[in-house]
């Protein structure tokens, strides 16, 4: 049920994007350049338009019907209880690579004489 919803959600889209491109531009942003267009009280009422509305009608409630396909898939299931617990076992110290010069992380100490010497652990 659910791919078939999808298809005609596909169809749907490529046909709005057809039917939109084929409008006549009047020019200039949300209908200002032209006789009636969105902010005017007179909207041209072609054919095209009227199967863009359709279109874009039939549009939203394919999508509505796909999340609640998709809510209806997923009742009570978290994505968290799909994946499965790793059974990677944690590393050992054994395992890790020994560190040069003696396995200390902290940079050496000065000694009285100015010279820096490596810290004893």
């Amino acid at each position: 049920m659910e791919n078939v919803v999808l298809i005609i959600h596909l169809l749907l889209a490529l046909s709005l994007i057809a039917v939109v491109l084929l409008q006549r531009s009047e020019g200039g942003g949300l209908g200002m350049g032209g006789g009636g267009g969105a902010m005017s009280g007179r909207a041209a009422a072609t054919a095209l338009g009227k199967v863009t509305w359709i279109l874009a009608a039939a549009f939203i409630v394919t999508s509505i019907a796909l999340t609640v396909i998709a809510a209806e898939k997923s009742a009570g299931a978290s994505v968290l209880d799909r994946l499965a617990p790793a059974s990677v076992p944690a590393p050992s110290e054994s395992d890790a690579p020994a560190l040069p010069g003696g396995g200390s992380l902290l940079p050496p100490s000065p000694t009285a004489d100015g010279d820096l010497a490596p810290k004893a652990d």
